[in-house]
């Protein structure tokens, strides 16, 4: 060992060593080799910081998709708390049309009548409320499912990325061109998928 420390190099690192020294060949190979060696730095750089922005709205849409589905679930709630007053709003109204029908004099008809127009007005307002808390649920519904949506696409444009570099690591080292266009194609897929995400499509 050396004064210097003492290093680990993975093969990665061994094979841009062997790339930069020309692997052993002259003149025009070593050219060759190194344009394809910059080539797949540079690639990789990019892709990996691409990635990482792609990684980072996946996991604020999914955040965001959580967060919209909880408050459906809050105006739901709400919404049902509405319709139990409306149920017991109701059951007054019938019990006083009941006793409105039973009275013996008209003035008592007239008083009971006064409450079941008075529930009435009240249950309309009450489901003007309801209806409302629960078309607000819907609309958040509808929001939690296109985060989400877009949240599948951030993840499918990840993982396509992620397997663009593992070509890179794999053409660096093989030094096969195939790989390479392969290592590109998959780049531009996964960039592609992160504008349909983007776009929300």
């Amino acid at each position: 060992m050396s004064g210097h420390g003492f290093h680990v190099h993975g093969p990665h690192d061994h094979a841009l060593e062997h790339a930069a020294q020309g692997g052993g060949d002259h003149g025009h190979g070593h050219g060759e080799d190194a344009k394809m060696t910059n080539q797949i730095a540079l690639f990789t750089a990019i892709i990996a910081t691409v990635g990482a922005l792609f990684g980072y709205m996946g996991g604020a849409t999914q955040a965001n998709a959580g967060l919209y589905k909880n408050n459906a679930a809050i105006k739901k709630t709400e919404a049902s708390n509405q319709w139990n007053y409306f149920q017991s709003k109701s059951t007054k109204q019938s019990l006083a049309e009941m006793s409105r029908d039973l009275a013996p004099k008209e003035d008592d008809k007239a008083k009971y009548q006064a409450k079941v127009d008075r529930y009435e007005k009240e249950k309309n307002e009450i489901k003007a409320v309801a209806d409302k808390l629960e078309a607000e649920a819907t609309e958040w519904d509808h929001q939690s499912d296109a985060q989400m949506h877009q949240h599948h696409r951030w993840a499918q444009s990840t993982t396509v990325l992620q397997v663009a570099i593992a070509l890179a690591a794999i053409a660096l080292l093989t030094k096969k061109k195939w790989l390479e266009y392969a290592m590109f194609g998959a780049g531009g897929i996964g960039v592609a998928v992160g504008a349909l995400a983007l776009l929300h499509i």
